[in-house]
């Protein structure tokens, strides 16, 4: 995750990485508090960023930009690095997502950094119930990656000094291989 890093275009839209799909656009009324814990100096400190604007979700990445005189540009986040989501439902305020995130290395942010994102004209349930299949698929398709690398064929090497010839001419048993040396104790 990364603090003020996302790529934007002319029209603060983010630029796409390579293969990348957009899965949902909000282009208005989306409130998030950034509450980034500060370790740094005589005890821990939170520093609460908050800021109103436009997010995507992508089959990569959730992506915020920022309106004017707010107090970061822009936040971009890999599906893979949240951590945990939690829908809350206050009784005396509107619902919101809560996210805890693995930050980036070099990307502003601290362990620890927690994410809470609002949506105003939009039904919350629906932006959730999407960003967590998406994360959650996108885990899945990493995981998949890792293990398919991992599962490769397995190589296999002759002991050292010992060799395998083929014998034989026409016949039936011409294709088979016998080794050139007998096993050791054996006597023929």
């Amino acid at each position: 995750m990364a603090l003020n890093c996302a790529m934007l275009d002319g029209d603060r839209n983010p630029i796409p990485l390579p293969n990348e799909v957009t899965v949902m656009t909000i282009d208005s009324g989306v409130d998030l508090v950034l509450t980034i814990p500060d370790m740094s100096g005589d005890g821990p400190k939170l520093r609460t960023l908050k800021a109103s604007g436009r997010a995507w979700i992508t089959d990569q990445r959730f992506l915020f930009t920022s309106g004017p005189n707010s107090a970061f540009d822009s936040l971009s986040i890999p599906l893979h690095a949240i951590l945990s989501t939690k829908f809350e439902q206050p009784t005396f305020s509107g619902n919101y997502l809560s996210l805890e995130i693995h930050p980036s290395k070099d990307g502003g942010l601290t362990n620890g950094t927690q994410l809470e994102v609002r949506v105003k004209n939009q039904a919350m349930f629906q932006f959730v119930a999407l960003l967590e299949k998406t994360r959650e698929r996108a885990i899945y398709m990493k995981r998949e990656a890792v293990q398919d690398a991992e599962d490769g064929p397995p190589r296999y090497d002759s002991p050292a000094g010992t060799s395998i010839s083929l014998q034989g001419g026409p016949g039936p048993s011409s294709n088979i291989a016998e080794p050139s040396g007998a096993p050791p104790g054996y006597d023929a």
